[in-house]
């Protein structure tokens, strides 16, 4: 008798970056259009502030009720509170592997946590970084001085070369380096800047805000002795932050708020400052943003092994493909031999305004994209787009179906350009006659919203 052949029904097997890796909050929030109608909105500007995880927003209604001064208060809603806010730290320093001794200081956000860490170095010590940083690593050392600007070469191996050459020159007692940056998602190899500083006596800081919350990352693991973040950035707005790294700066350094909570004792004549870190946290604390923050890390470090990698690379992989295959586009690159970037991608496109593109996408695909110089004036400069140019960025919530809605949205700003006439309202493009309703909230108002200047946008013209 023949033995029969049973074929397996076939299985649909999801690709990464199919499915959202993680519910986040607004994932079906639609908005109106400017021709009419509305349709759901695709954010891609995760790089400046990533919605917050369904399991984050979760985490804070059920500790709004439970919520009380910490630290000092009697009540037990006080001590709740306080148990929830040291458990948190715990949970942020686990995230990104501290060492038994290391403290973590929860801050507002990366920029915080870095002019934090300004005014921890020794005094006179002179810090090192490079010119492709974002603005928050880079303002605080040339505020501070002493500081080497070390200019970023074409390549990663001419970069690190010059890293190494200049730490022979000069004494250093600390090199700030970004683990991604905001404007490609590059970096340089962590372990080879780590190596090259701690053979010459320096300690490296990571700005960790483009990294952390797309890759898994360590302290213990990699050497590095500082880590700051963002909770706005890790899925997390509630407005903290931290600061993760050695005691010892932290501890000798004065109190970077003098106030409740950051003292031992206080007289008329002097002060006793508490240790790192209640030293660096005077005030009340933000109890929920730092439960919000841990909420967020719990949340990603369940995932899966090199799942988190996978679902934006192929996001990345496919946004590229789309762009590249348009005419006229240039996608912004620091290094040629860079390898791994996370899911940030800035491009220009020839002859375009990019306020206008991105105007355009808004108004009329219901995409959201960030356009300007990414608070990276020394970097868009030493690529070639002083006037600024566009950046798409993915996260754990991105879809293909996202990718490809704005790739289908620059494809026909390119093949047929705006289809109702914008105008420039204070350095900020929008239509001429934007008939789209309010968001129903108190201040929504689009009309009323003036264009941020920190991040400098050139100035524009109006479109003939």
């Amino acid at each position: 008798m023949p033995t029969a052949v049973l074929s397996r029904p076939s299985v649909d097997v999801a690709r990464p970056g199919d499915a959202p890796l993680l519910p986040v909050v607004g994932a079906d929030t639609h908005v109106p259009l400017v021709r009419g109608g509305r349709t759901r909105y695709v954010g891609l500007d995760i790089a400046a502030s990533a919605p917050a995880l369904a399991a984050v927003a979760e985490r804070v209604a059920e500790t709004l009720p439970l919520y009380a001064s910490v630290h000092r208060g009697a009540g037990y809603l006080s001590q709740v509170s306080t148990a929830l806010y040291e458990n948190a730290r715990d949970t942020v320093a686990n995230f990104v592997g501290a060492r038994p001794s290391d403290v973590c200081v929860f801050t507002r956000h990366t920029t915080d946590a870095l002019n934090l860490l300004a005014a921890c170095v020794p005094a006179g010590e002179a810090v090192m970084v490079l010119d492709c940083e974002h603005h928050a690593d880079l303002l605080p050392w040339q505020r501070r001085g002493p500081v080497t600007v070390l200019p970023t070469e074409p390549t990663v191996t001419a970069t690190l070369r010059g890293l190494a050459e200049a730490l022979v020159r000069g004494r250093y007692a600390l090199v700030a380096v970004t683990g991604a940056s905001n404007v490609t998602g590059e970096s340089l190899p962590l372990d080879a800047v780590v190596e090259l500083a701690h053979a010459a006596g320096a300690r490296v800081l990571v700005d960790g805000a483009q990294s952390v919350p797309h890759r898994r990352f360590s302290l213990a693991e990699s050497g590095a002795d500082y880590v700051a973040f963002s909770g706005h950035k890790t899925y997390a707005p509630f407005g903290s932050g931290a600061l993760v790294g050695r005691r010892d700066w932290l501890d000798s350094a004065p109190a970077y708020l003098a106030g409740g909570g950051a003292v031992q004792e206080v007289t008329v004549e002097e002060t006793t400052w508490a240790a790192a870190p209640h030293r660096h946290e005077g005030g009340s604390p933000n109890v929920l943003g730092a439960v919000a923050l841990a909420a967020a890390c719990d949340a990603l470090a369940a995932l899966p092994a090199g799942s988190l990698e996978a679902h934006e690379r192929a996001l990345r992989e496919r946004l590229e493909r789309g762009l590249r295959a348009l005419p006229g586009l240039r996608l912004l690159r620091i290094w040629s031999d860079s390898d791994e970037p996370t899911g940030v991608l800035s491009f220009t496109v020839e002859g375009a305004d990019a306020g206008l593109v991105a105007a355009y996408l808004s108004a009329e695909h219901g995409v959201g994209v960030r356009d300007g110089r990414f608070c990276a004036h020394p970097l868009l400069a030493r690529l070639g787009v002083p006037e600024g140019a566009l950046r798409a960025s993915v996260g754990v919530g991105t879809t293909t179906a996202d990718v490809d809605r704005l790739v289908a949205g620059v494809a026909a700003y390119i093949d047929c350009g705006p289809t109702v006439p914008y105008v420039d309202v204070d350095g900020r493009w929008q239509p001429a006659d934007d008939s789209r309703p309010p968001a129903g909230l108190v201040g929504a108002d689009l009309r009323a919203v003036p264009r941020g200047a920190a991040c400098g946008a050139a100035a524009q013209t109006t479109p003939a």
